[in-house]
């Protein structure tokens, strides 16, 4: 299996003079040389950062439809307390032994919520602008 090939990073320098040579001399070698150490780089970058890739949580992947469901309602009523909502709907919908966990993926989720992701909860941008400004207001005045 093959790693990709990125050449970001290459020094600019280092590739114009790999096409000089093979312009000037008509000899592939330095171009060659500065392919194979572009891939050799490119690959030592996607096994590390393969290494650090964590295990799909089997608990998002399993809940996935109702945590976007519960951050859905969270967002879209703002007259209600998210944590509210969050019990609500966590505790007429997960198994008593999974809530606690559910739970805390969606109040993480929440967290991490910003405005490139808003399609992915069918929010849209004045609606999560709405909900951010009423938290902030509940967290000066609680």
């Amino acid at each position: 299996r093959l790693c990709p090939l990125t050449f970001i990073d290459l020094p600019e320098s280092a590739y114009t003079t790999a096409l000089l040579c093979v312009y000037e001399t008509t000899r592939v070698d330095a171009l060659l040389d500065l392919y194979v150490w572009a891939y050799e780089r490119s690959t030592q970058e996607y096994l590390a950062s393969k290494q650090e890739m964590a295990a799909p949580d089997p608990l998002r992947l399993q809940w996935r439809n109702l945590i976007k469901q519960v951050i859905r309602e969270v967002i879209l009523h703002v007259e209600l307390a998210p944590m509210e909502i969050i019990d609500r709907m966590v505790s007429t919908e997960i198994p008593e032994s999974q809530r606690e966990d559910v739970r805390a993926l969606i109040t993480e989720e929440l967290k991490r919520v910003h405005i490139g992701v808003l399609a992915r909860y069918g929010v849209r941008p004045f609606q999560f602008e709405q909900w951010r400004a009423t938290q902030e207001q509940r967290v000066k005045y609680p």
